[in-house]
């Protein structure tokens, strides 16, 4: 099978996407934004052909460069996994008759009010939300809403751009960040309280063939504000054997089902708490901050061959262990500046070397990056643990004592 994948070279983990697919026997194909001679030596064994546009969200540049690669190659999929790209992909897949996730479930992964419109008219709980440009509609839904909301882009991924409204005034400034005023659409929703966490999967004619859930340690709006919070999530390897599950599995597989998923990965965000189990939302690619390679150490199984697997042949190869919980803590600089030293490593090293999947600490003399850049723009450490609350208790400690100085 000829497969095209969008622009292999970055992130660093979207080489993992080609190396898997060229390791199942695909002949891989790039489009990307960076010269040839960036490409890697993995790349270069991996990628039968490359092909370099200026913007791959160019859909027009994306569709010539996909046309010229059909005239010498059998393309039977062109795969995006990056949130940024799946529409220009989605929409050039339709242009060329390339079979894929279509524009309309793209469209409805991507805006969050018409994801949550078309769910909750199928009986999938979501927070009451509203998409809309006017500034006197969104006073009018908050009035009958209530506070606290969330506000965000339509088309967000994760927190991103996303703000906490407690009252009229904070509103008004979240409407003016997210540019309501110059008449941008924006999705305003009820703020639902509860534990915060996330279900992906790899389905193949929309039947889940793989799925994993993941905790968030503390929520992310709240983790993506505060410096002085080392935040987590960790994968649970429970998630066969404990029945509180059944129901996130259950809506997942729903949500799926009505958004017209096909063989794709997913990344759905979920909330629990006293309104119940209340779905969040939806992309239709792979998480970020490399969940995946969690997943891959507590199952003991390569995660991106296993999505090769499902893109080129149509079914899963390996059967999950659930052997290990895995999890990341992210430790922030004690102040923005220039990273001068470490405080801890040694201990960290002793108590848990071999639970230690790997770590980032940036050397000393590297620019911090901002609080709210994410879970892995500075330092990180991630570790694998059969027992899940005897891993949570080893991430607490890593943060307590592994401290990340600045200057």
């Amino acid at each position: 099978m000829d497969v095209i994948l969008v622009e292999p070279c970055f992130p660093a983990n979207q080489r993992e996407f080609a190396r898997a697919l060229h390791s199942v026997g695909a002949r891989v194909i790039g489009i990307g934004e960076r010269p040839k001679s960036s490409l890697d030596e993995g790349l270069r064994h991996w990628l039968t052909h490359y092909e370099q546009i200026g913007n791959v969200t160019d859909v027009g540049a994306l569709e010539h460069a996909a046309r010229l690669v059909m005239k010498h190659a059998d393309v039977q999929r062109l795969e995006a996994t990056i949130e940024a790209h799946v529409m220009a992909a989605a929409q050039v897949r339709e242009r060329l008759g390339i079979p894929g996730t279509t524009v309309k479930t793209t469209f409805l992964c991507r805006d969050k009010p018409a994801m949550k419109e078309a769910l909750r008219a199928a009986g999938v709980p979501c927070a009451q939300s509203i998409g809309s440009s006017d500034p006197k509609e969104i006073r009018d839904f908050a009035e009958s809403v209530g506070f606290p909301l969330i506000v965000k882009p339509r088309d967000a991924a994760g927190a991103s751009g996303t703000y906490r409204a407690d009252n009229a005034g904070e509103l008004h400034d979240a409407l003016v960040a997210c540019g309501v005023e110059r008449g941008r659409s924006v999705a305003v929703e009820e703020f639902i309280e509860g534990h915060e966490a996330f279900y992906d999967t790899l389905s193949v004619d929309g039947h889940v063939v793989h799925d994993f859930v993941s905790h968030y340690y503390p929520n992310v709006l709240e983790a993506m504000r505060t410096r002085w919070i080392s935040p987590q999530f960790v994968a649970t390897n429970r998630i066969d054997a404990a029945p509180a599950y059944a129901e996130v599995r259950e809506m997942g597989k729903r949500v799926i089902e009505v958004l017209g998923v096909g063989t794709s990965a997913t990344h759905m965000e979920w909330f629990f708490g006293p309104k119940g189990l209340k779905f969040s939302e939806i992309g239709c690619r792979p998480p970020g901050v490399r969940a995946w390679d969690l997943y891959a150490a507590g199952n003991e199984m390569d995660m991106y061959r296993e999505w090769a697997m499902t893109v080129v042949h149509g079914k899963k190869e390996r059967t999950p262990t659930r052997r290990f919980a895995a999890g990341i803590i992210a430790l922030r600089p004690d102040r923005d500046g220039t990273i001068t030293h470490y405080d801890g490593v040694d201990e960290i090293h002793r108590r848990f070397g071999g639970a230690i999947i790997d770590m980032h600490l940036p050397p000393p003399g590297t620019p911090t990056q901002p609080v709210d850049a994410g879970y892995m723009a500075n330092a990180w450490v991630r570790l694998k643990h059969p027992d899940y609350d005897t891993l949570r208790s080893m991430l607490d400690f890593v943060g307590q004592t592994l401290k990340v100085r600045a200057a």
